[in-house]
């Protein structure tokens, strides 16, 4: 028998991840399959503050803020399956690879964060994802990426 998916709403996220508003990324975290695989979900606003510069008249999300949701999803994942929620975790990176753009994310679109790991067990500090960020099904952004877990203020 499989132990069920779980997932965690905005509040459980703030509990694994220091980010806040303006550069907290992800709205919620769903089908977390332990430290295997998640699925993080942003609804994009017109009311984030990377779109009064990036591009004024036409706004389009910051490729590096769609990798940066795809490794706060890795963060939640990782905070969720390995039960890390209040342990004042940092996450930091240490390489994106194989980081590909192939569609626009703008104002109204819904992200997806696919992320899965391809190196790293609980109890780990160096982890390595492969993330797809998908918007209606379609491919936006895919980038293979490092982190280094820091628990150092636990």
């Amino acid at each position: 028998m499989t132990d069920p998916l779980k997932s965690a709403d905005i509040h459980m996220i703030q509990r694994i991840l220091p980010h806040r508003y303006p550069f907290l990324l992800v709205d919620k975290v769903v089908d977390i399959d332990g430290t295997r695989s998640a699925r993080g979900i942003k609804n994009v606003t017109m009311n984030e503050p990377h779109f009064q510069g990036h591009f004024p008249g036409t706004p389009v999300m910051p490729g590096v803020t769609i990798v940066e949701a795809m490794a706060q999803t890795a963060g939640v994942m990782i905070g969720v399956g390995a039960d890390m929620a209040d342990r004042d975790l940092l996450i930091y990176f240490m390489a994106i690879d194989a980081c590909k753009f192939r569609r626009k994310v703008i104002p109204g679109d819904v992200l997806e964060m696919h992320l899965t790991t391809l190196r790293g067990k609980p109890g780990g500090k160096v982890w390595k994802f492969g993330g797809q960020a998908m918007v209606d099904g379609e491919l936006a952004a895919q980038a293979e990426f490092s982190a280094m877990i820091d628990l150092s203020k636990a």
